[in-house]
Parts: C-alpha cells; structure tokens; sequence
C-alpha cells in the first residue's frame, strides 16, 4: 500500500522527536510538508530532513499537500484550533499533549470528526511500550486480581529559565502547570490501567516558580474500581523521576523510570505464595518496545491504513483531560469532585482555572 502521507505543522523541539520516530517508520509514511508560523524556521527544517515543501501557513498546507495525517507540533494553546482547522479540510489530526486547553476544546475535536474520518487523536506514547501492553492485558484477564492501590509520581525539575518563555506557566497559553503539561503522561497511564476515575480531592500551590501556574499538585483518586491513587505532579523536585505503582491482590507492579521505559523498568513482586502463579504469566507477556513515540507511531500508521480511528481517541484523551481538570477544580473549589461536576454547565468545563480567579487568591497558604 501507498505510504500514508503526513505533515508537520511546528517544527520546534518536538517536531524534531517526531521526524525522527517516523523515519523508523519510513515504509509506512511519507513526511510530505510542514508548516511554521516562523516561515525560516519551517523551511530550515524542511531542508534539514528532505522534506519536499515548506508552506507559510496550514490552510496553504492543507490545500495543495492534502496530507492523511497532521501532527500539530506547536505550543498547547494552537492545538485545538489547528485540529479542528485541519478536521474541516479532511485531514486527521495526531496531537501532542494536552490535546487542547480545556474539556471543551477536546469535545469540539470530538464532534468535528467524521464517522469514518477524518479523526483526532493525542501523542500518549507511555500506552504502547511492551511493559504496559504486558500489564494491561494481565488486569484485563483477571490475572493479577482487583486493583487496590496505585501512585502516581511526576516529581520533575524545571528552573525558573524554563517558565520565562512567554508561553509557559500561563493559563491561556499552556492550560495549567505540571499537572496539565508534564504528569498528564503518569496520569494517562494510570487511567488506561485502571479505568474510570470516580471521585477526586486535591490541592495545588506554587511554591517556588514565578507564573500564573501552579508548580506542584497533589490529589487522591478513587476510581470506578474501588481502588485508590496518590497522585503527584511536581516541577520542583532535584532527583527526578517518573514513578508508578500499582497494589492489586495478587502482585505488585512498579514502573521507575524519567521520559520514557523500557521492559527493564518494570518490576513485579508477586503476593506471598504466588510466584509461581504470577511470573509465568508476567515472562509470558509482550517484551520489547520502548515507550517512544514510535512505538504510537506505527499504532496509528496501522488503525489509518485499516481507516479505523488511530489511537489515543479524542475520547480516550477525555478521559485523562477530565482527570487533570478534576485537580484544579477540586484544588479550586476547596472540595472534592466527581466527573458530574465537569460537565458543559461548570467553569472548568471551558478553562482549567475555572472564573479565572487569580491561583494565589485560592490555593496558596500564606507566607
């Protein structure tokens, strides 16, 4: 079959992980074009990589390229408008996260998908690895028992360097601080291993940066399941690291790594008295893969070439998105909250912030 034809629109840090994954993947898709509101820096990148065209704009991308595919690679703030730009010309829509600002925008992609495409979908590479195929198909099966307990660390650190592009640590740019834009990832692998969260209290404060944002969060989840999650998202945190884990009846399972896994960062402790039971089934699971964005890649590479929807699906990042929004409302609201509480009627349906009360006149403690 013919090579799925994609195009770039940003060609920032990002784009430049993206190139590289897809020349892994140089059988199935064909980069055809990218575009950059920084024109130079668009046609540097299309000269660096052999990429045939360079446009000044999506529209003029988006008319003459006519690409299957679009990775918006730009700042968080464009992506829900970029995608909906590129739905109504027929193209689908590969974005990095967050897939838009708010509940509201992810909904819009939602409807603005065709029944048999185009469609939208997020980059939450973390789903793909080997390790949490491995893991999700033994939850699946029964294999491991109920889920009980689970944590979920993003304990990062980002200098204050970091915020001072004008575009970061701002509500309206970036929709929120780590809990949006770095442990949305954490976050997203917890949810697909675990399901439907049912109730969550939290806090968020600002410790230490300068921006609108908050730069570190704190929350407890209950999920549909019965089971309970501490979840952390920090910016502030000198040893850095990723960490998960999950307490079901039978084992438990730890994932520790930083930006991305591979099946060695994975660890299984089976229940007293069922090793044998348990490593078996482990060992006998998808090894592997690494959790890059390659790995989504060829996900989606393969849903297209079938013309089903490519995975993360705008309805599967809702649920991640809805996750996020929980914490700041909940944060917000100085109360716990439930996915009711999100719905179109509710500020944060609209924006991650709410009203748009000031951070430090609600959650900061005084100094």
């Amino acid at each position: 079959m013919a090579p799925i034809k994609i195009a770039i629109a940003g060609t920032g840090g990002i784009a430049r992980v993206h190139i590289e994954a897809l020349r892994t993947l140089s059988d199935q898709a064909a980069v055809v074009a990218v575009t950059d509101i920084d024109t130079a820096r668009a046609r540097a990148f299309g000269t660096e990589h052999r990429i045939a065209a360079s446009y000044d704009t999506l529209d003029e991308l988006l008319t003459q390229a006519r690409p299957d595919l679009v990775h918006v690679c730009t700042p968080p703030g464009s992506h829900g408008s970029l995608a909906l730009t590129c739905l109504a010309a027929g193209s689908s829509v590969l974005a990095e996260k967050p897939p838009a600002l708010s509940l509201a925008e992810v909904d819009a992609t939602a409807r603005a998908q065709g029944e048999g495409g185009p469609w939208f979908a997020t980059v939450f590479q973390h789903r793909f690895g080997s390790g949490a195929r491995r893991l999700k198909r033994m939850i699946t099966e029964g294999a491991v028992g109920r889920p009980l307990l689970a944590l979920c660390h993003t304990t990062w650190f980002r200098g204050q360097e970091y915020f001072d592009v004008p575009w970061r640590g701002r509500w309206d740019t970036e929709g929120g601080g780590p809990t949006m834009g770095h442990g949305i990832h954490q976050m997203d692998l917890l949810t697909y291993l675990l399901g439907d969260w049912a109730e969550v209290s939290a806090v968020v404060r600002r410790q230490a940066r300068q921006m609108q944002t908050e730069d570190l969060s704190l929350a407890h989840v209950t999920f549909a399941s019965g089971a309970v999650a501490s979840v952390v998202n920090s910016v502030l945190s000198p040893r850095e690291e990723s960490y998960l884990r999950f307490d079901f009846e039978k084992a438990t399972v730890e994932l520790t790594h930083l930006y991305g896994y591979r099946d060695e960062n994975w660890k299984i402790t089976p229940a007293p008295g069922l090793e044998a039971e348990i490593r078996p089934v482990w060992e006998a699971g998808e090894f592997g893969v690494a959790s890059g964005h390659a790995a989504q890649f060829a996900a989606v590479l393969a849903a297209l070439r079938e013309r089903q929807p490519p995975p993360v699906t705008a309805e599967e990042a809702l649920r991640s998105m809805r996750l996020v929004a929980a914490i700041y409302a909940s944060a917000f609201l100085g109360r716990s909250v439930t996915p009711g509480d999100l719905g179109p009627q509710s500020p944060f349906y609209a924006r991650m912030n709410g009203d748009g009360a000031p951070l430090d006149q609600l959650t900061v403690a005084a100094r």
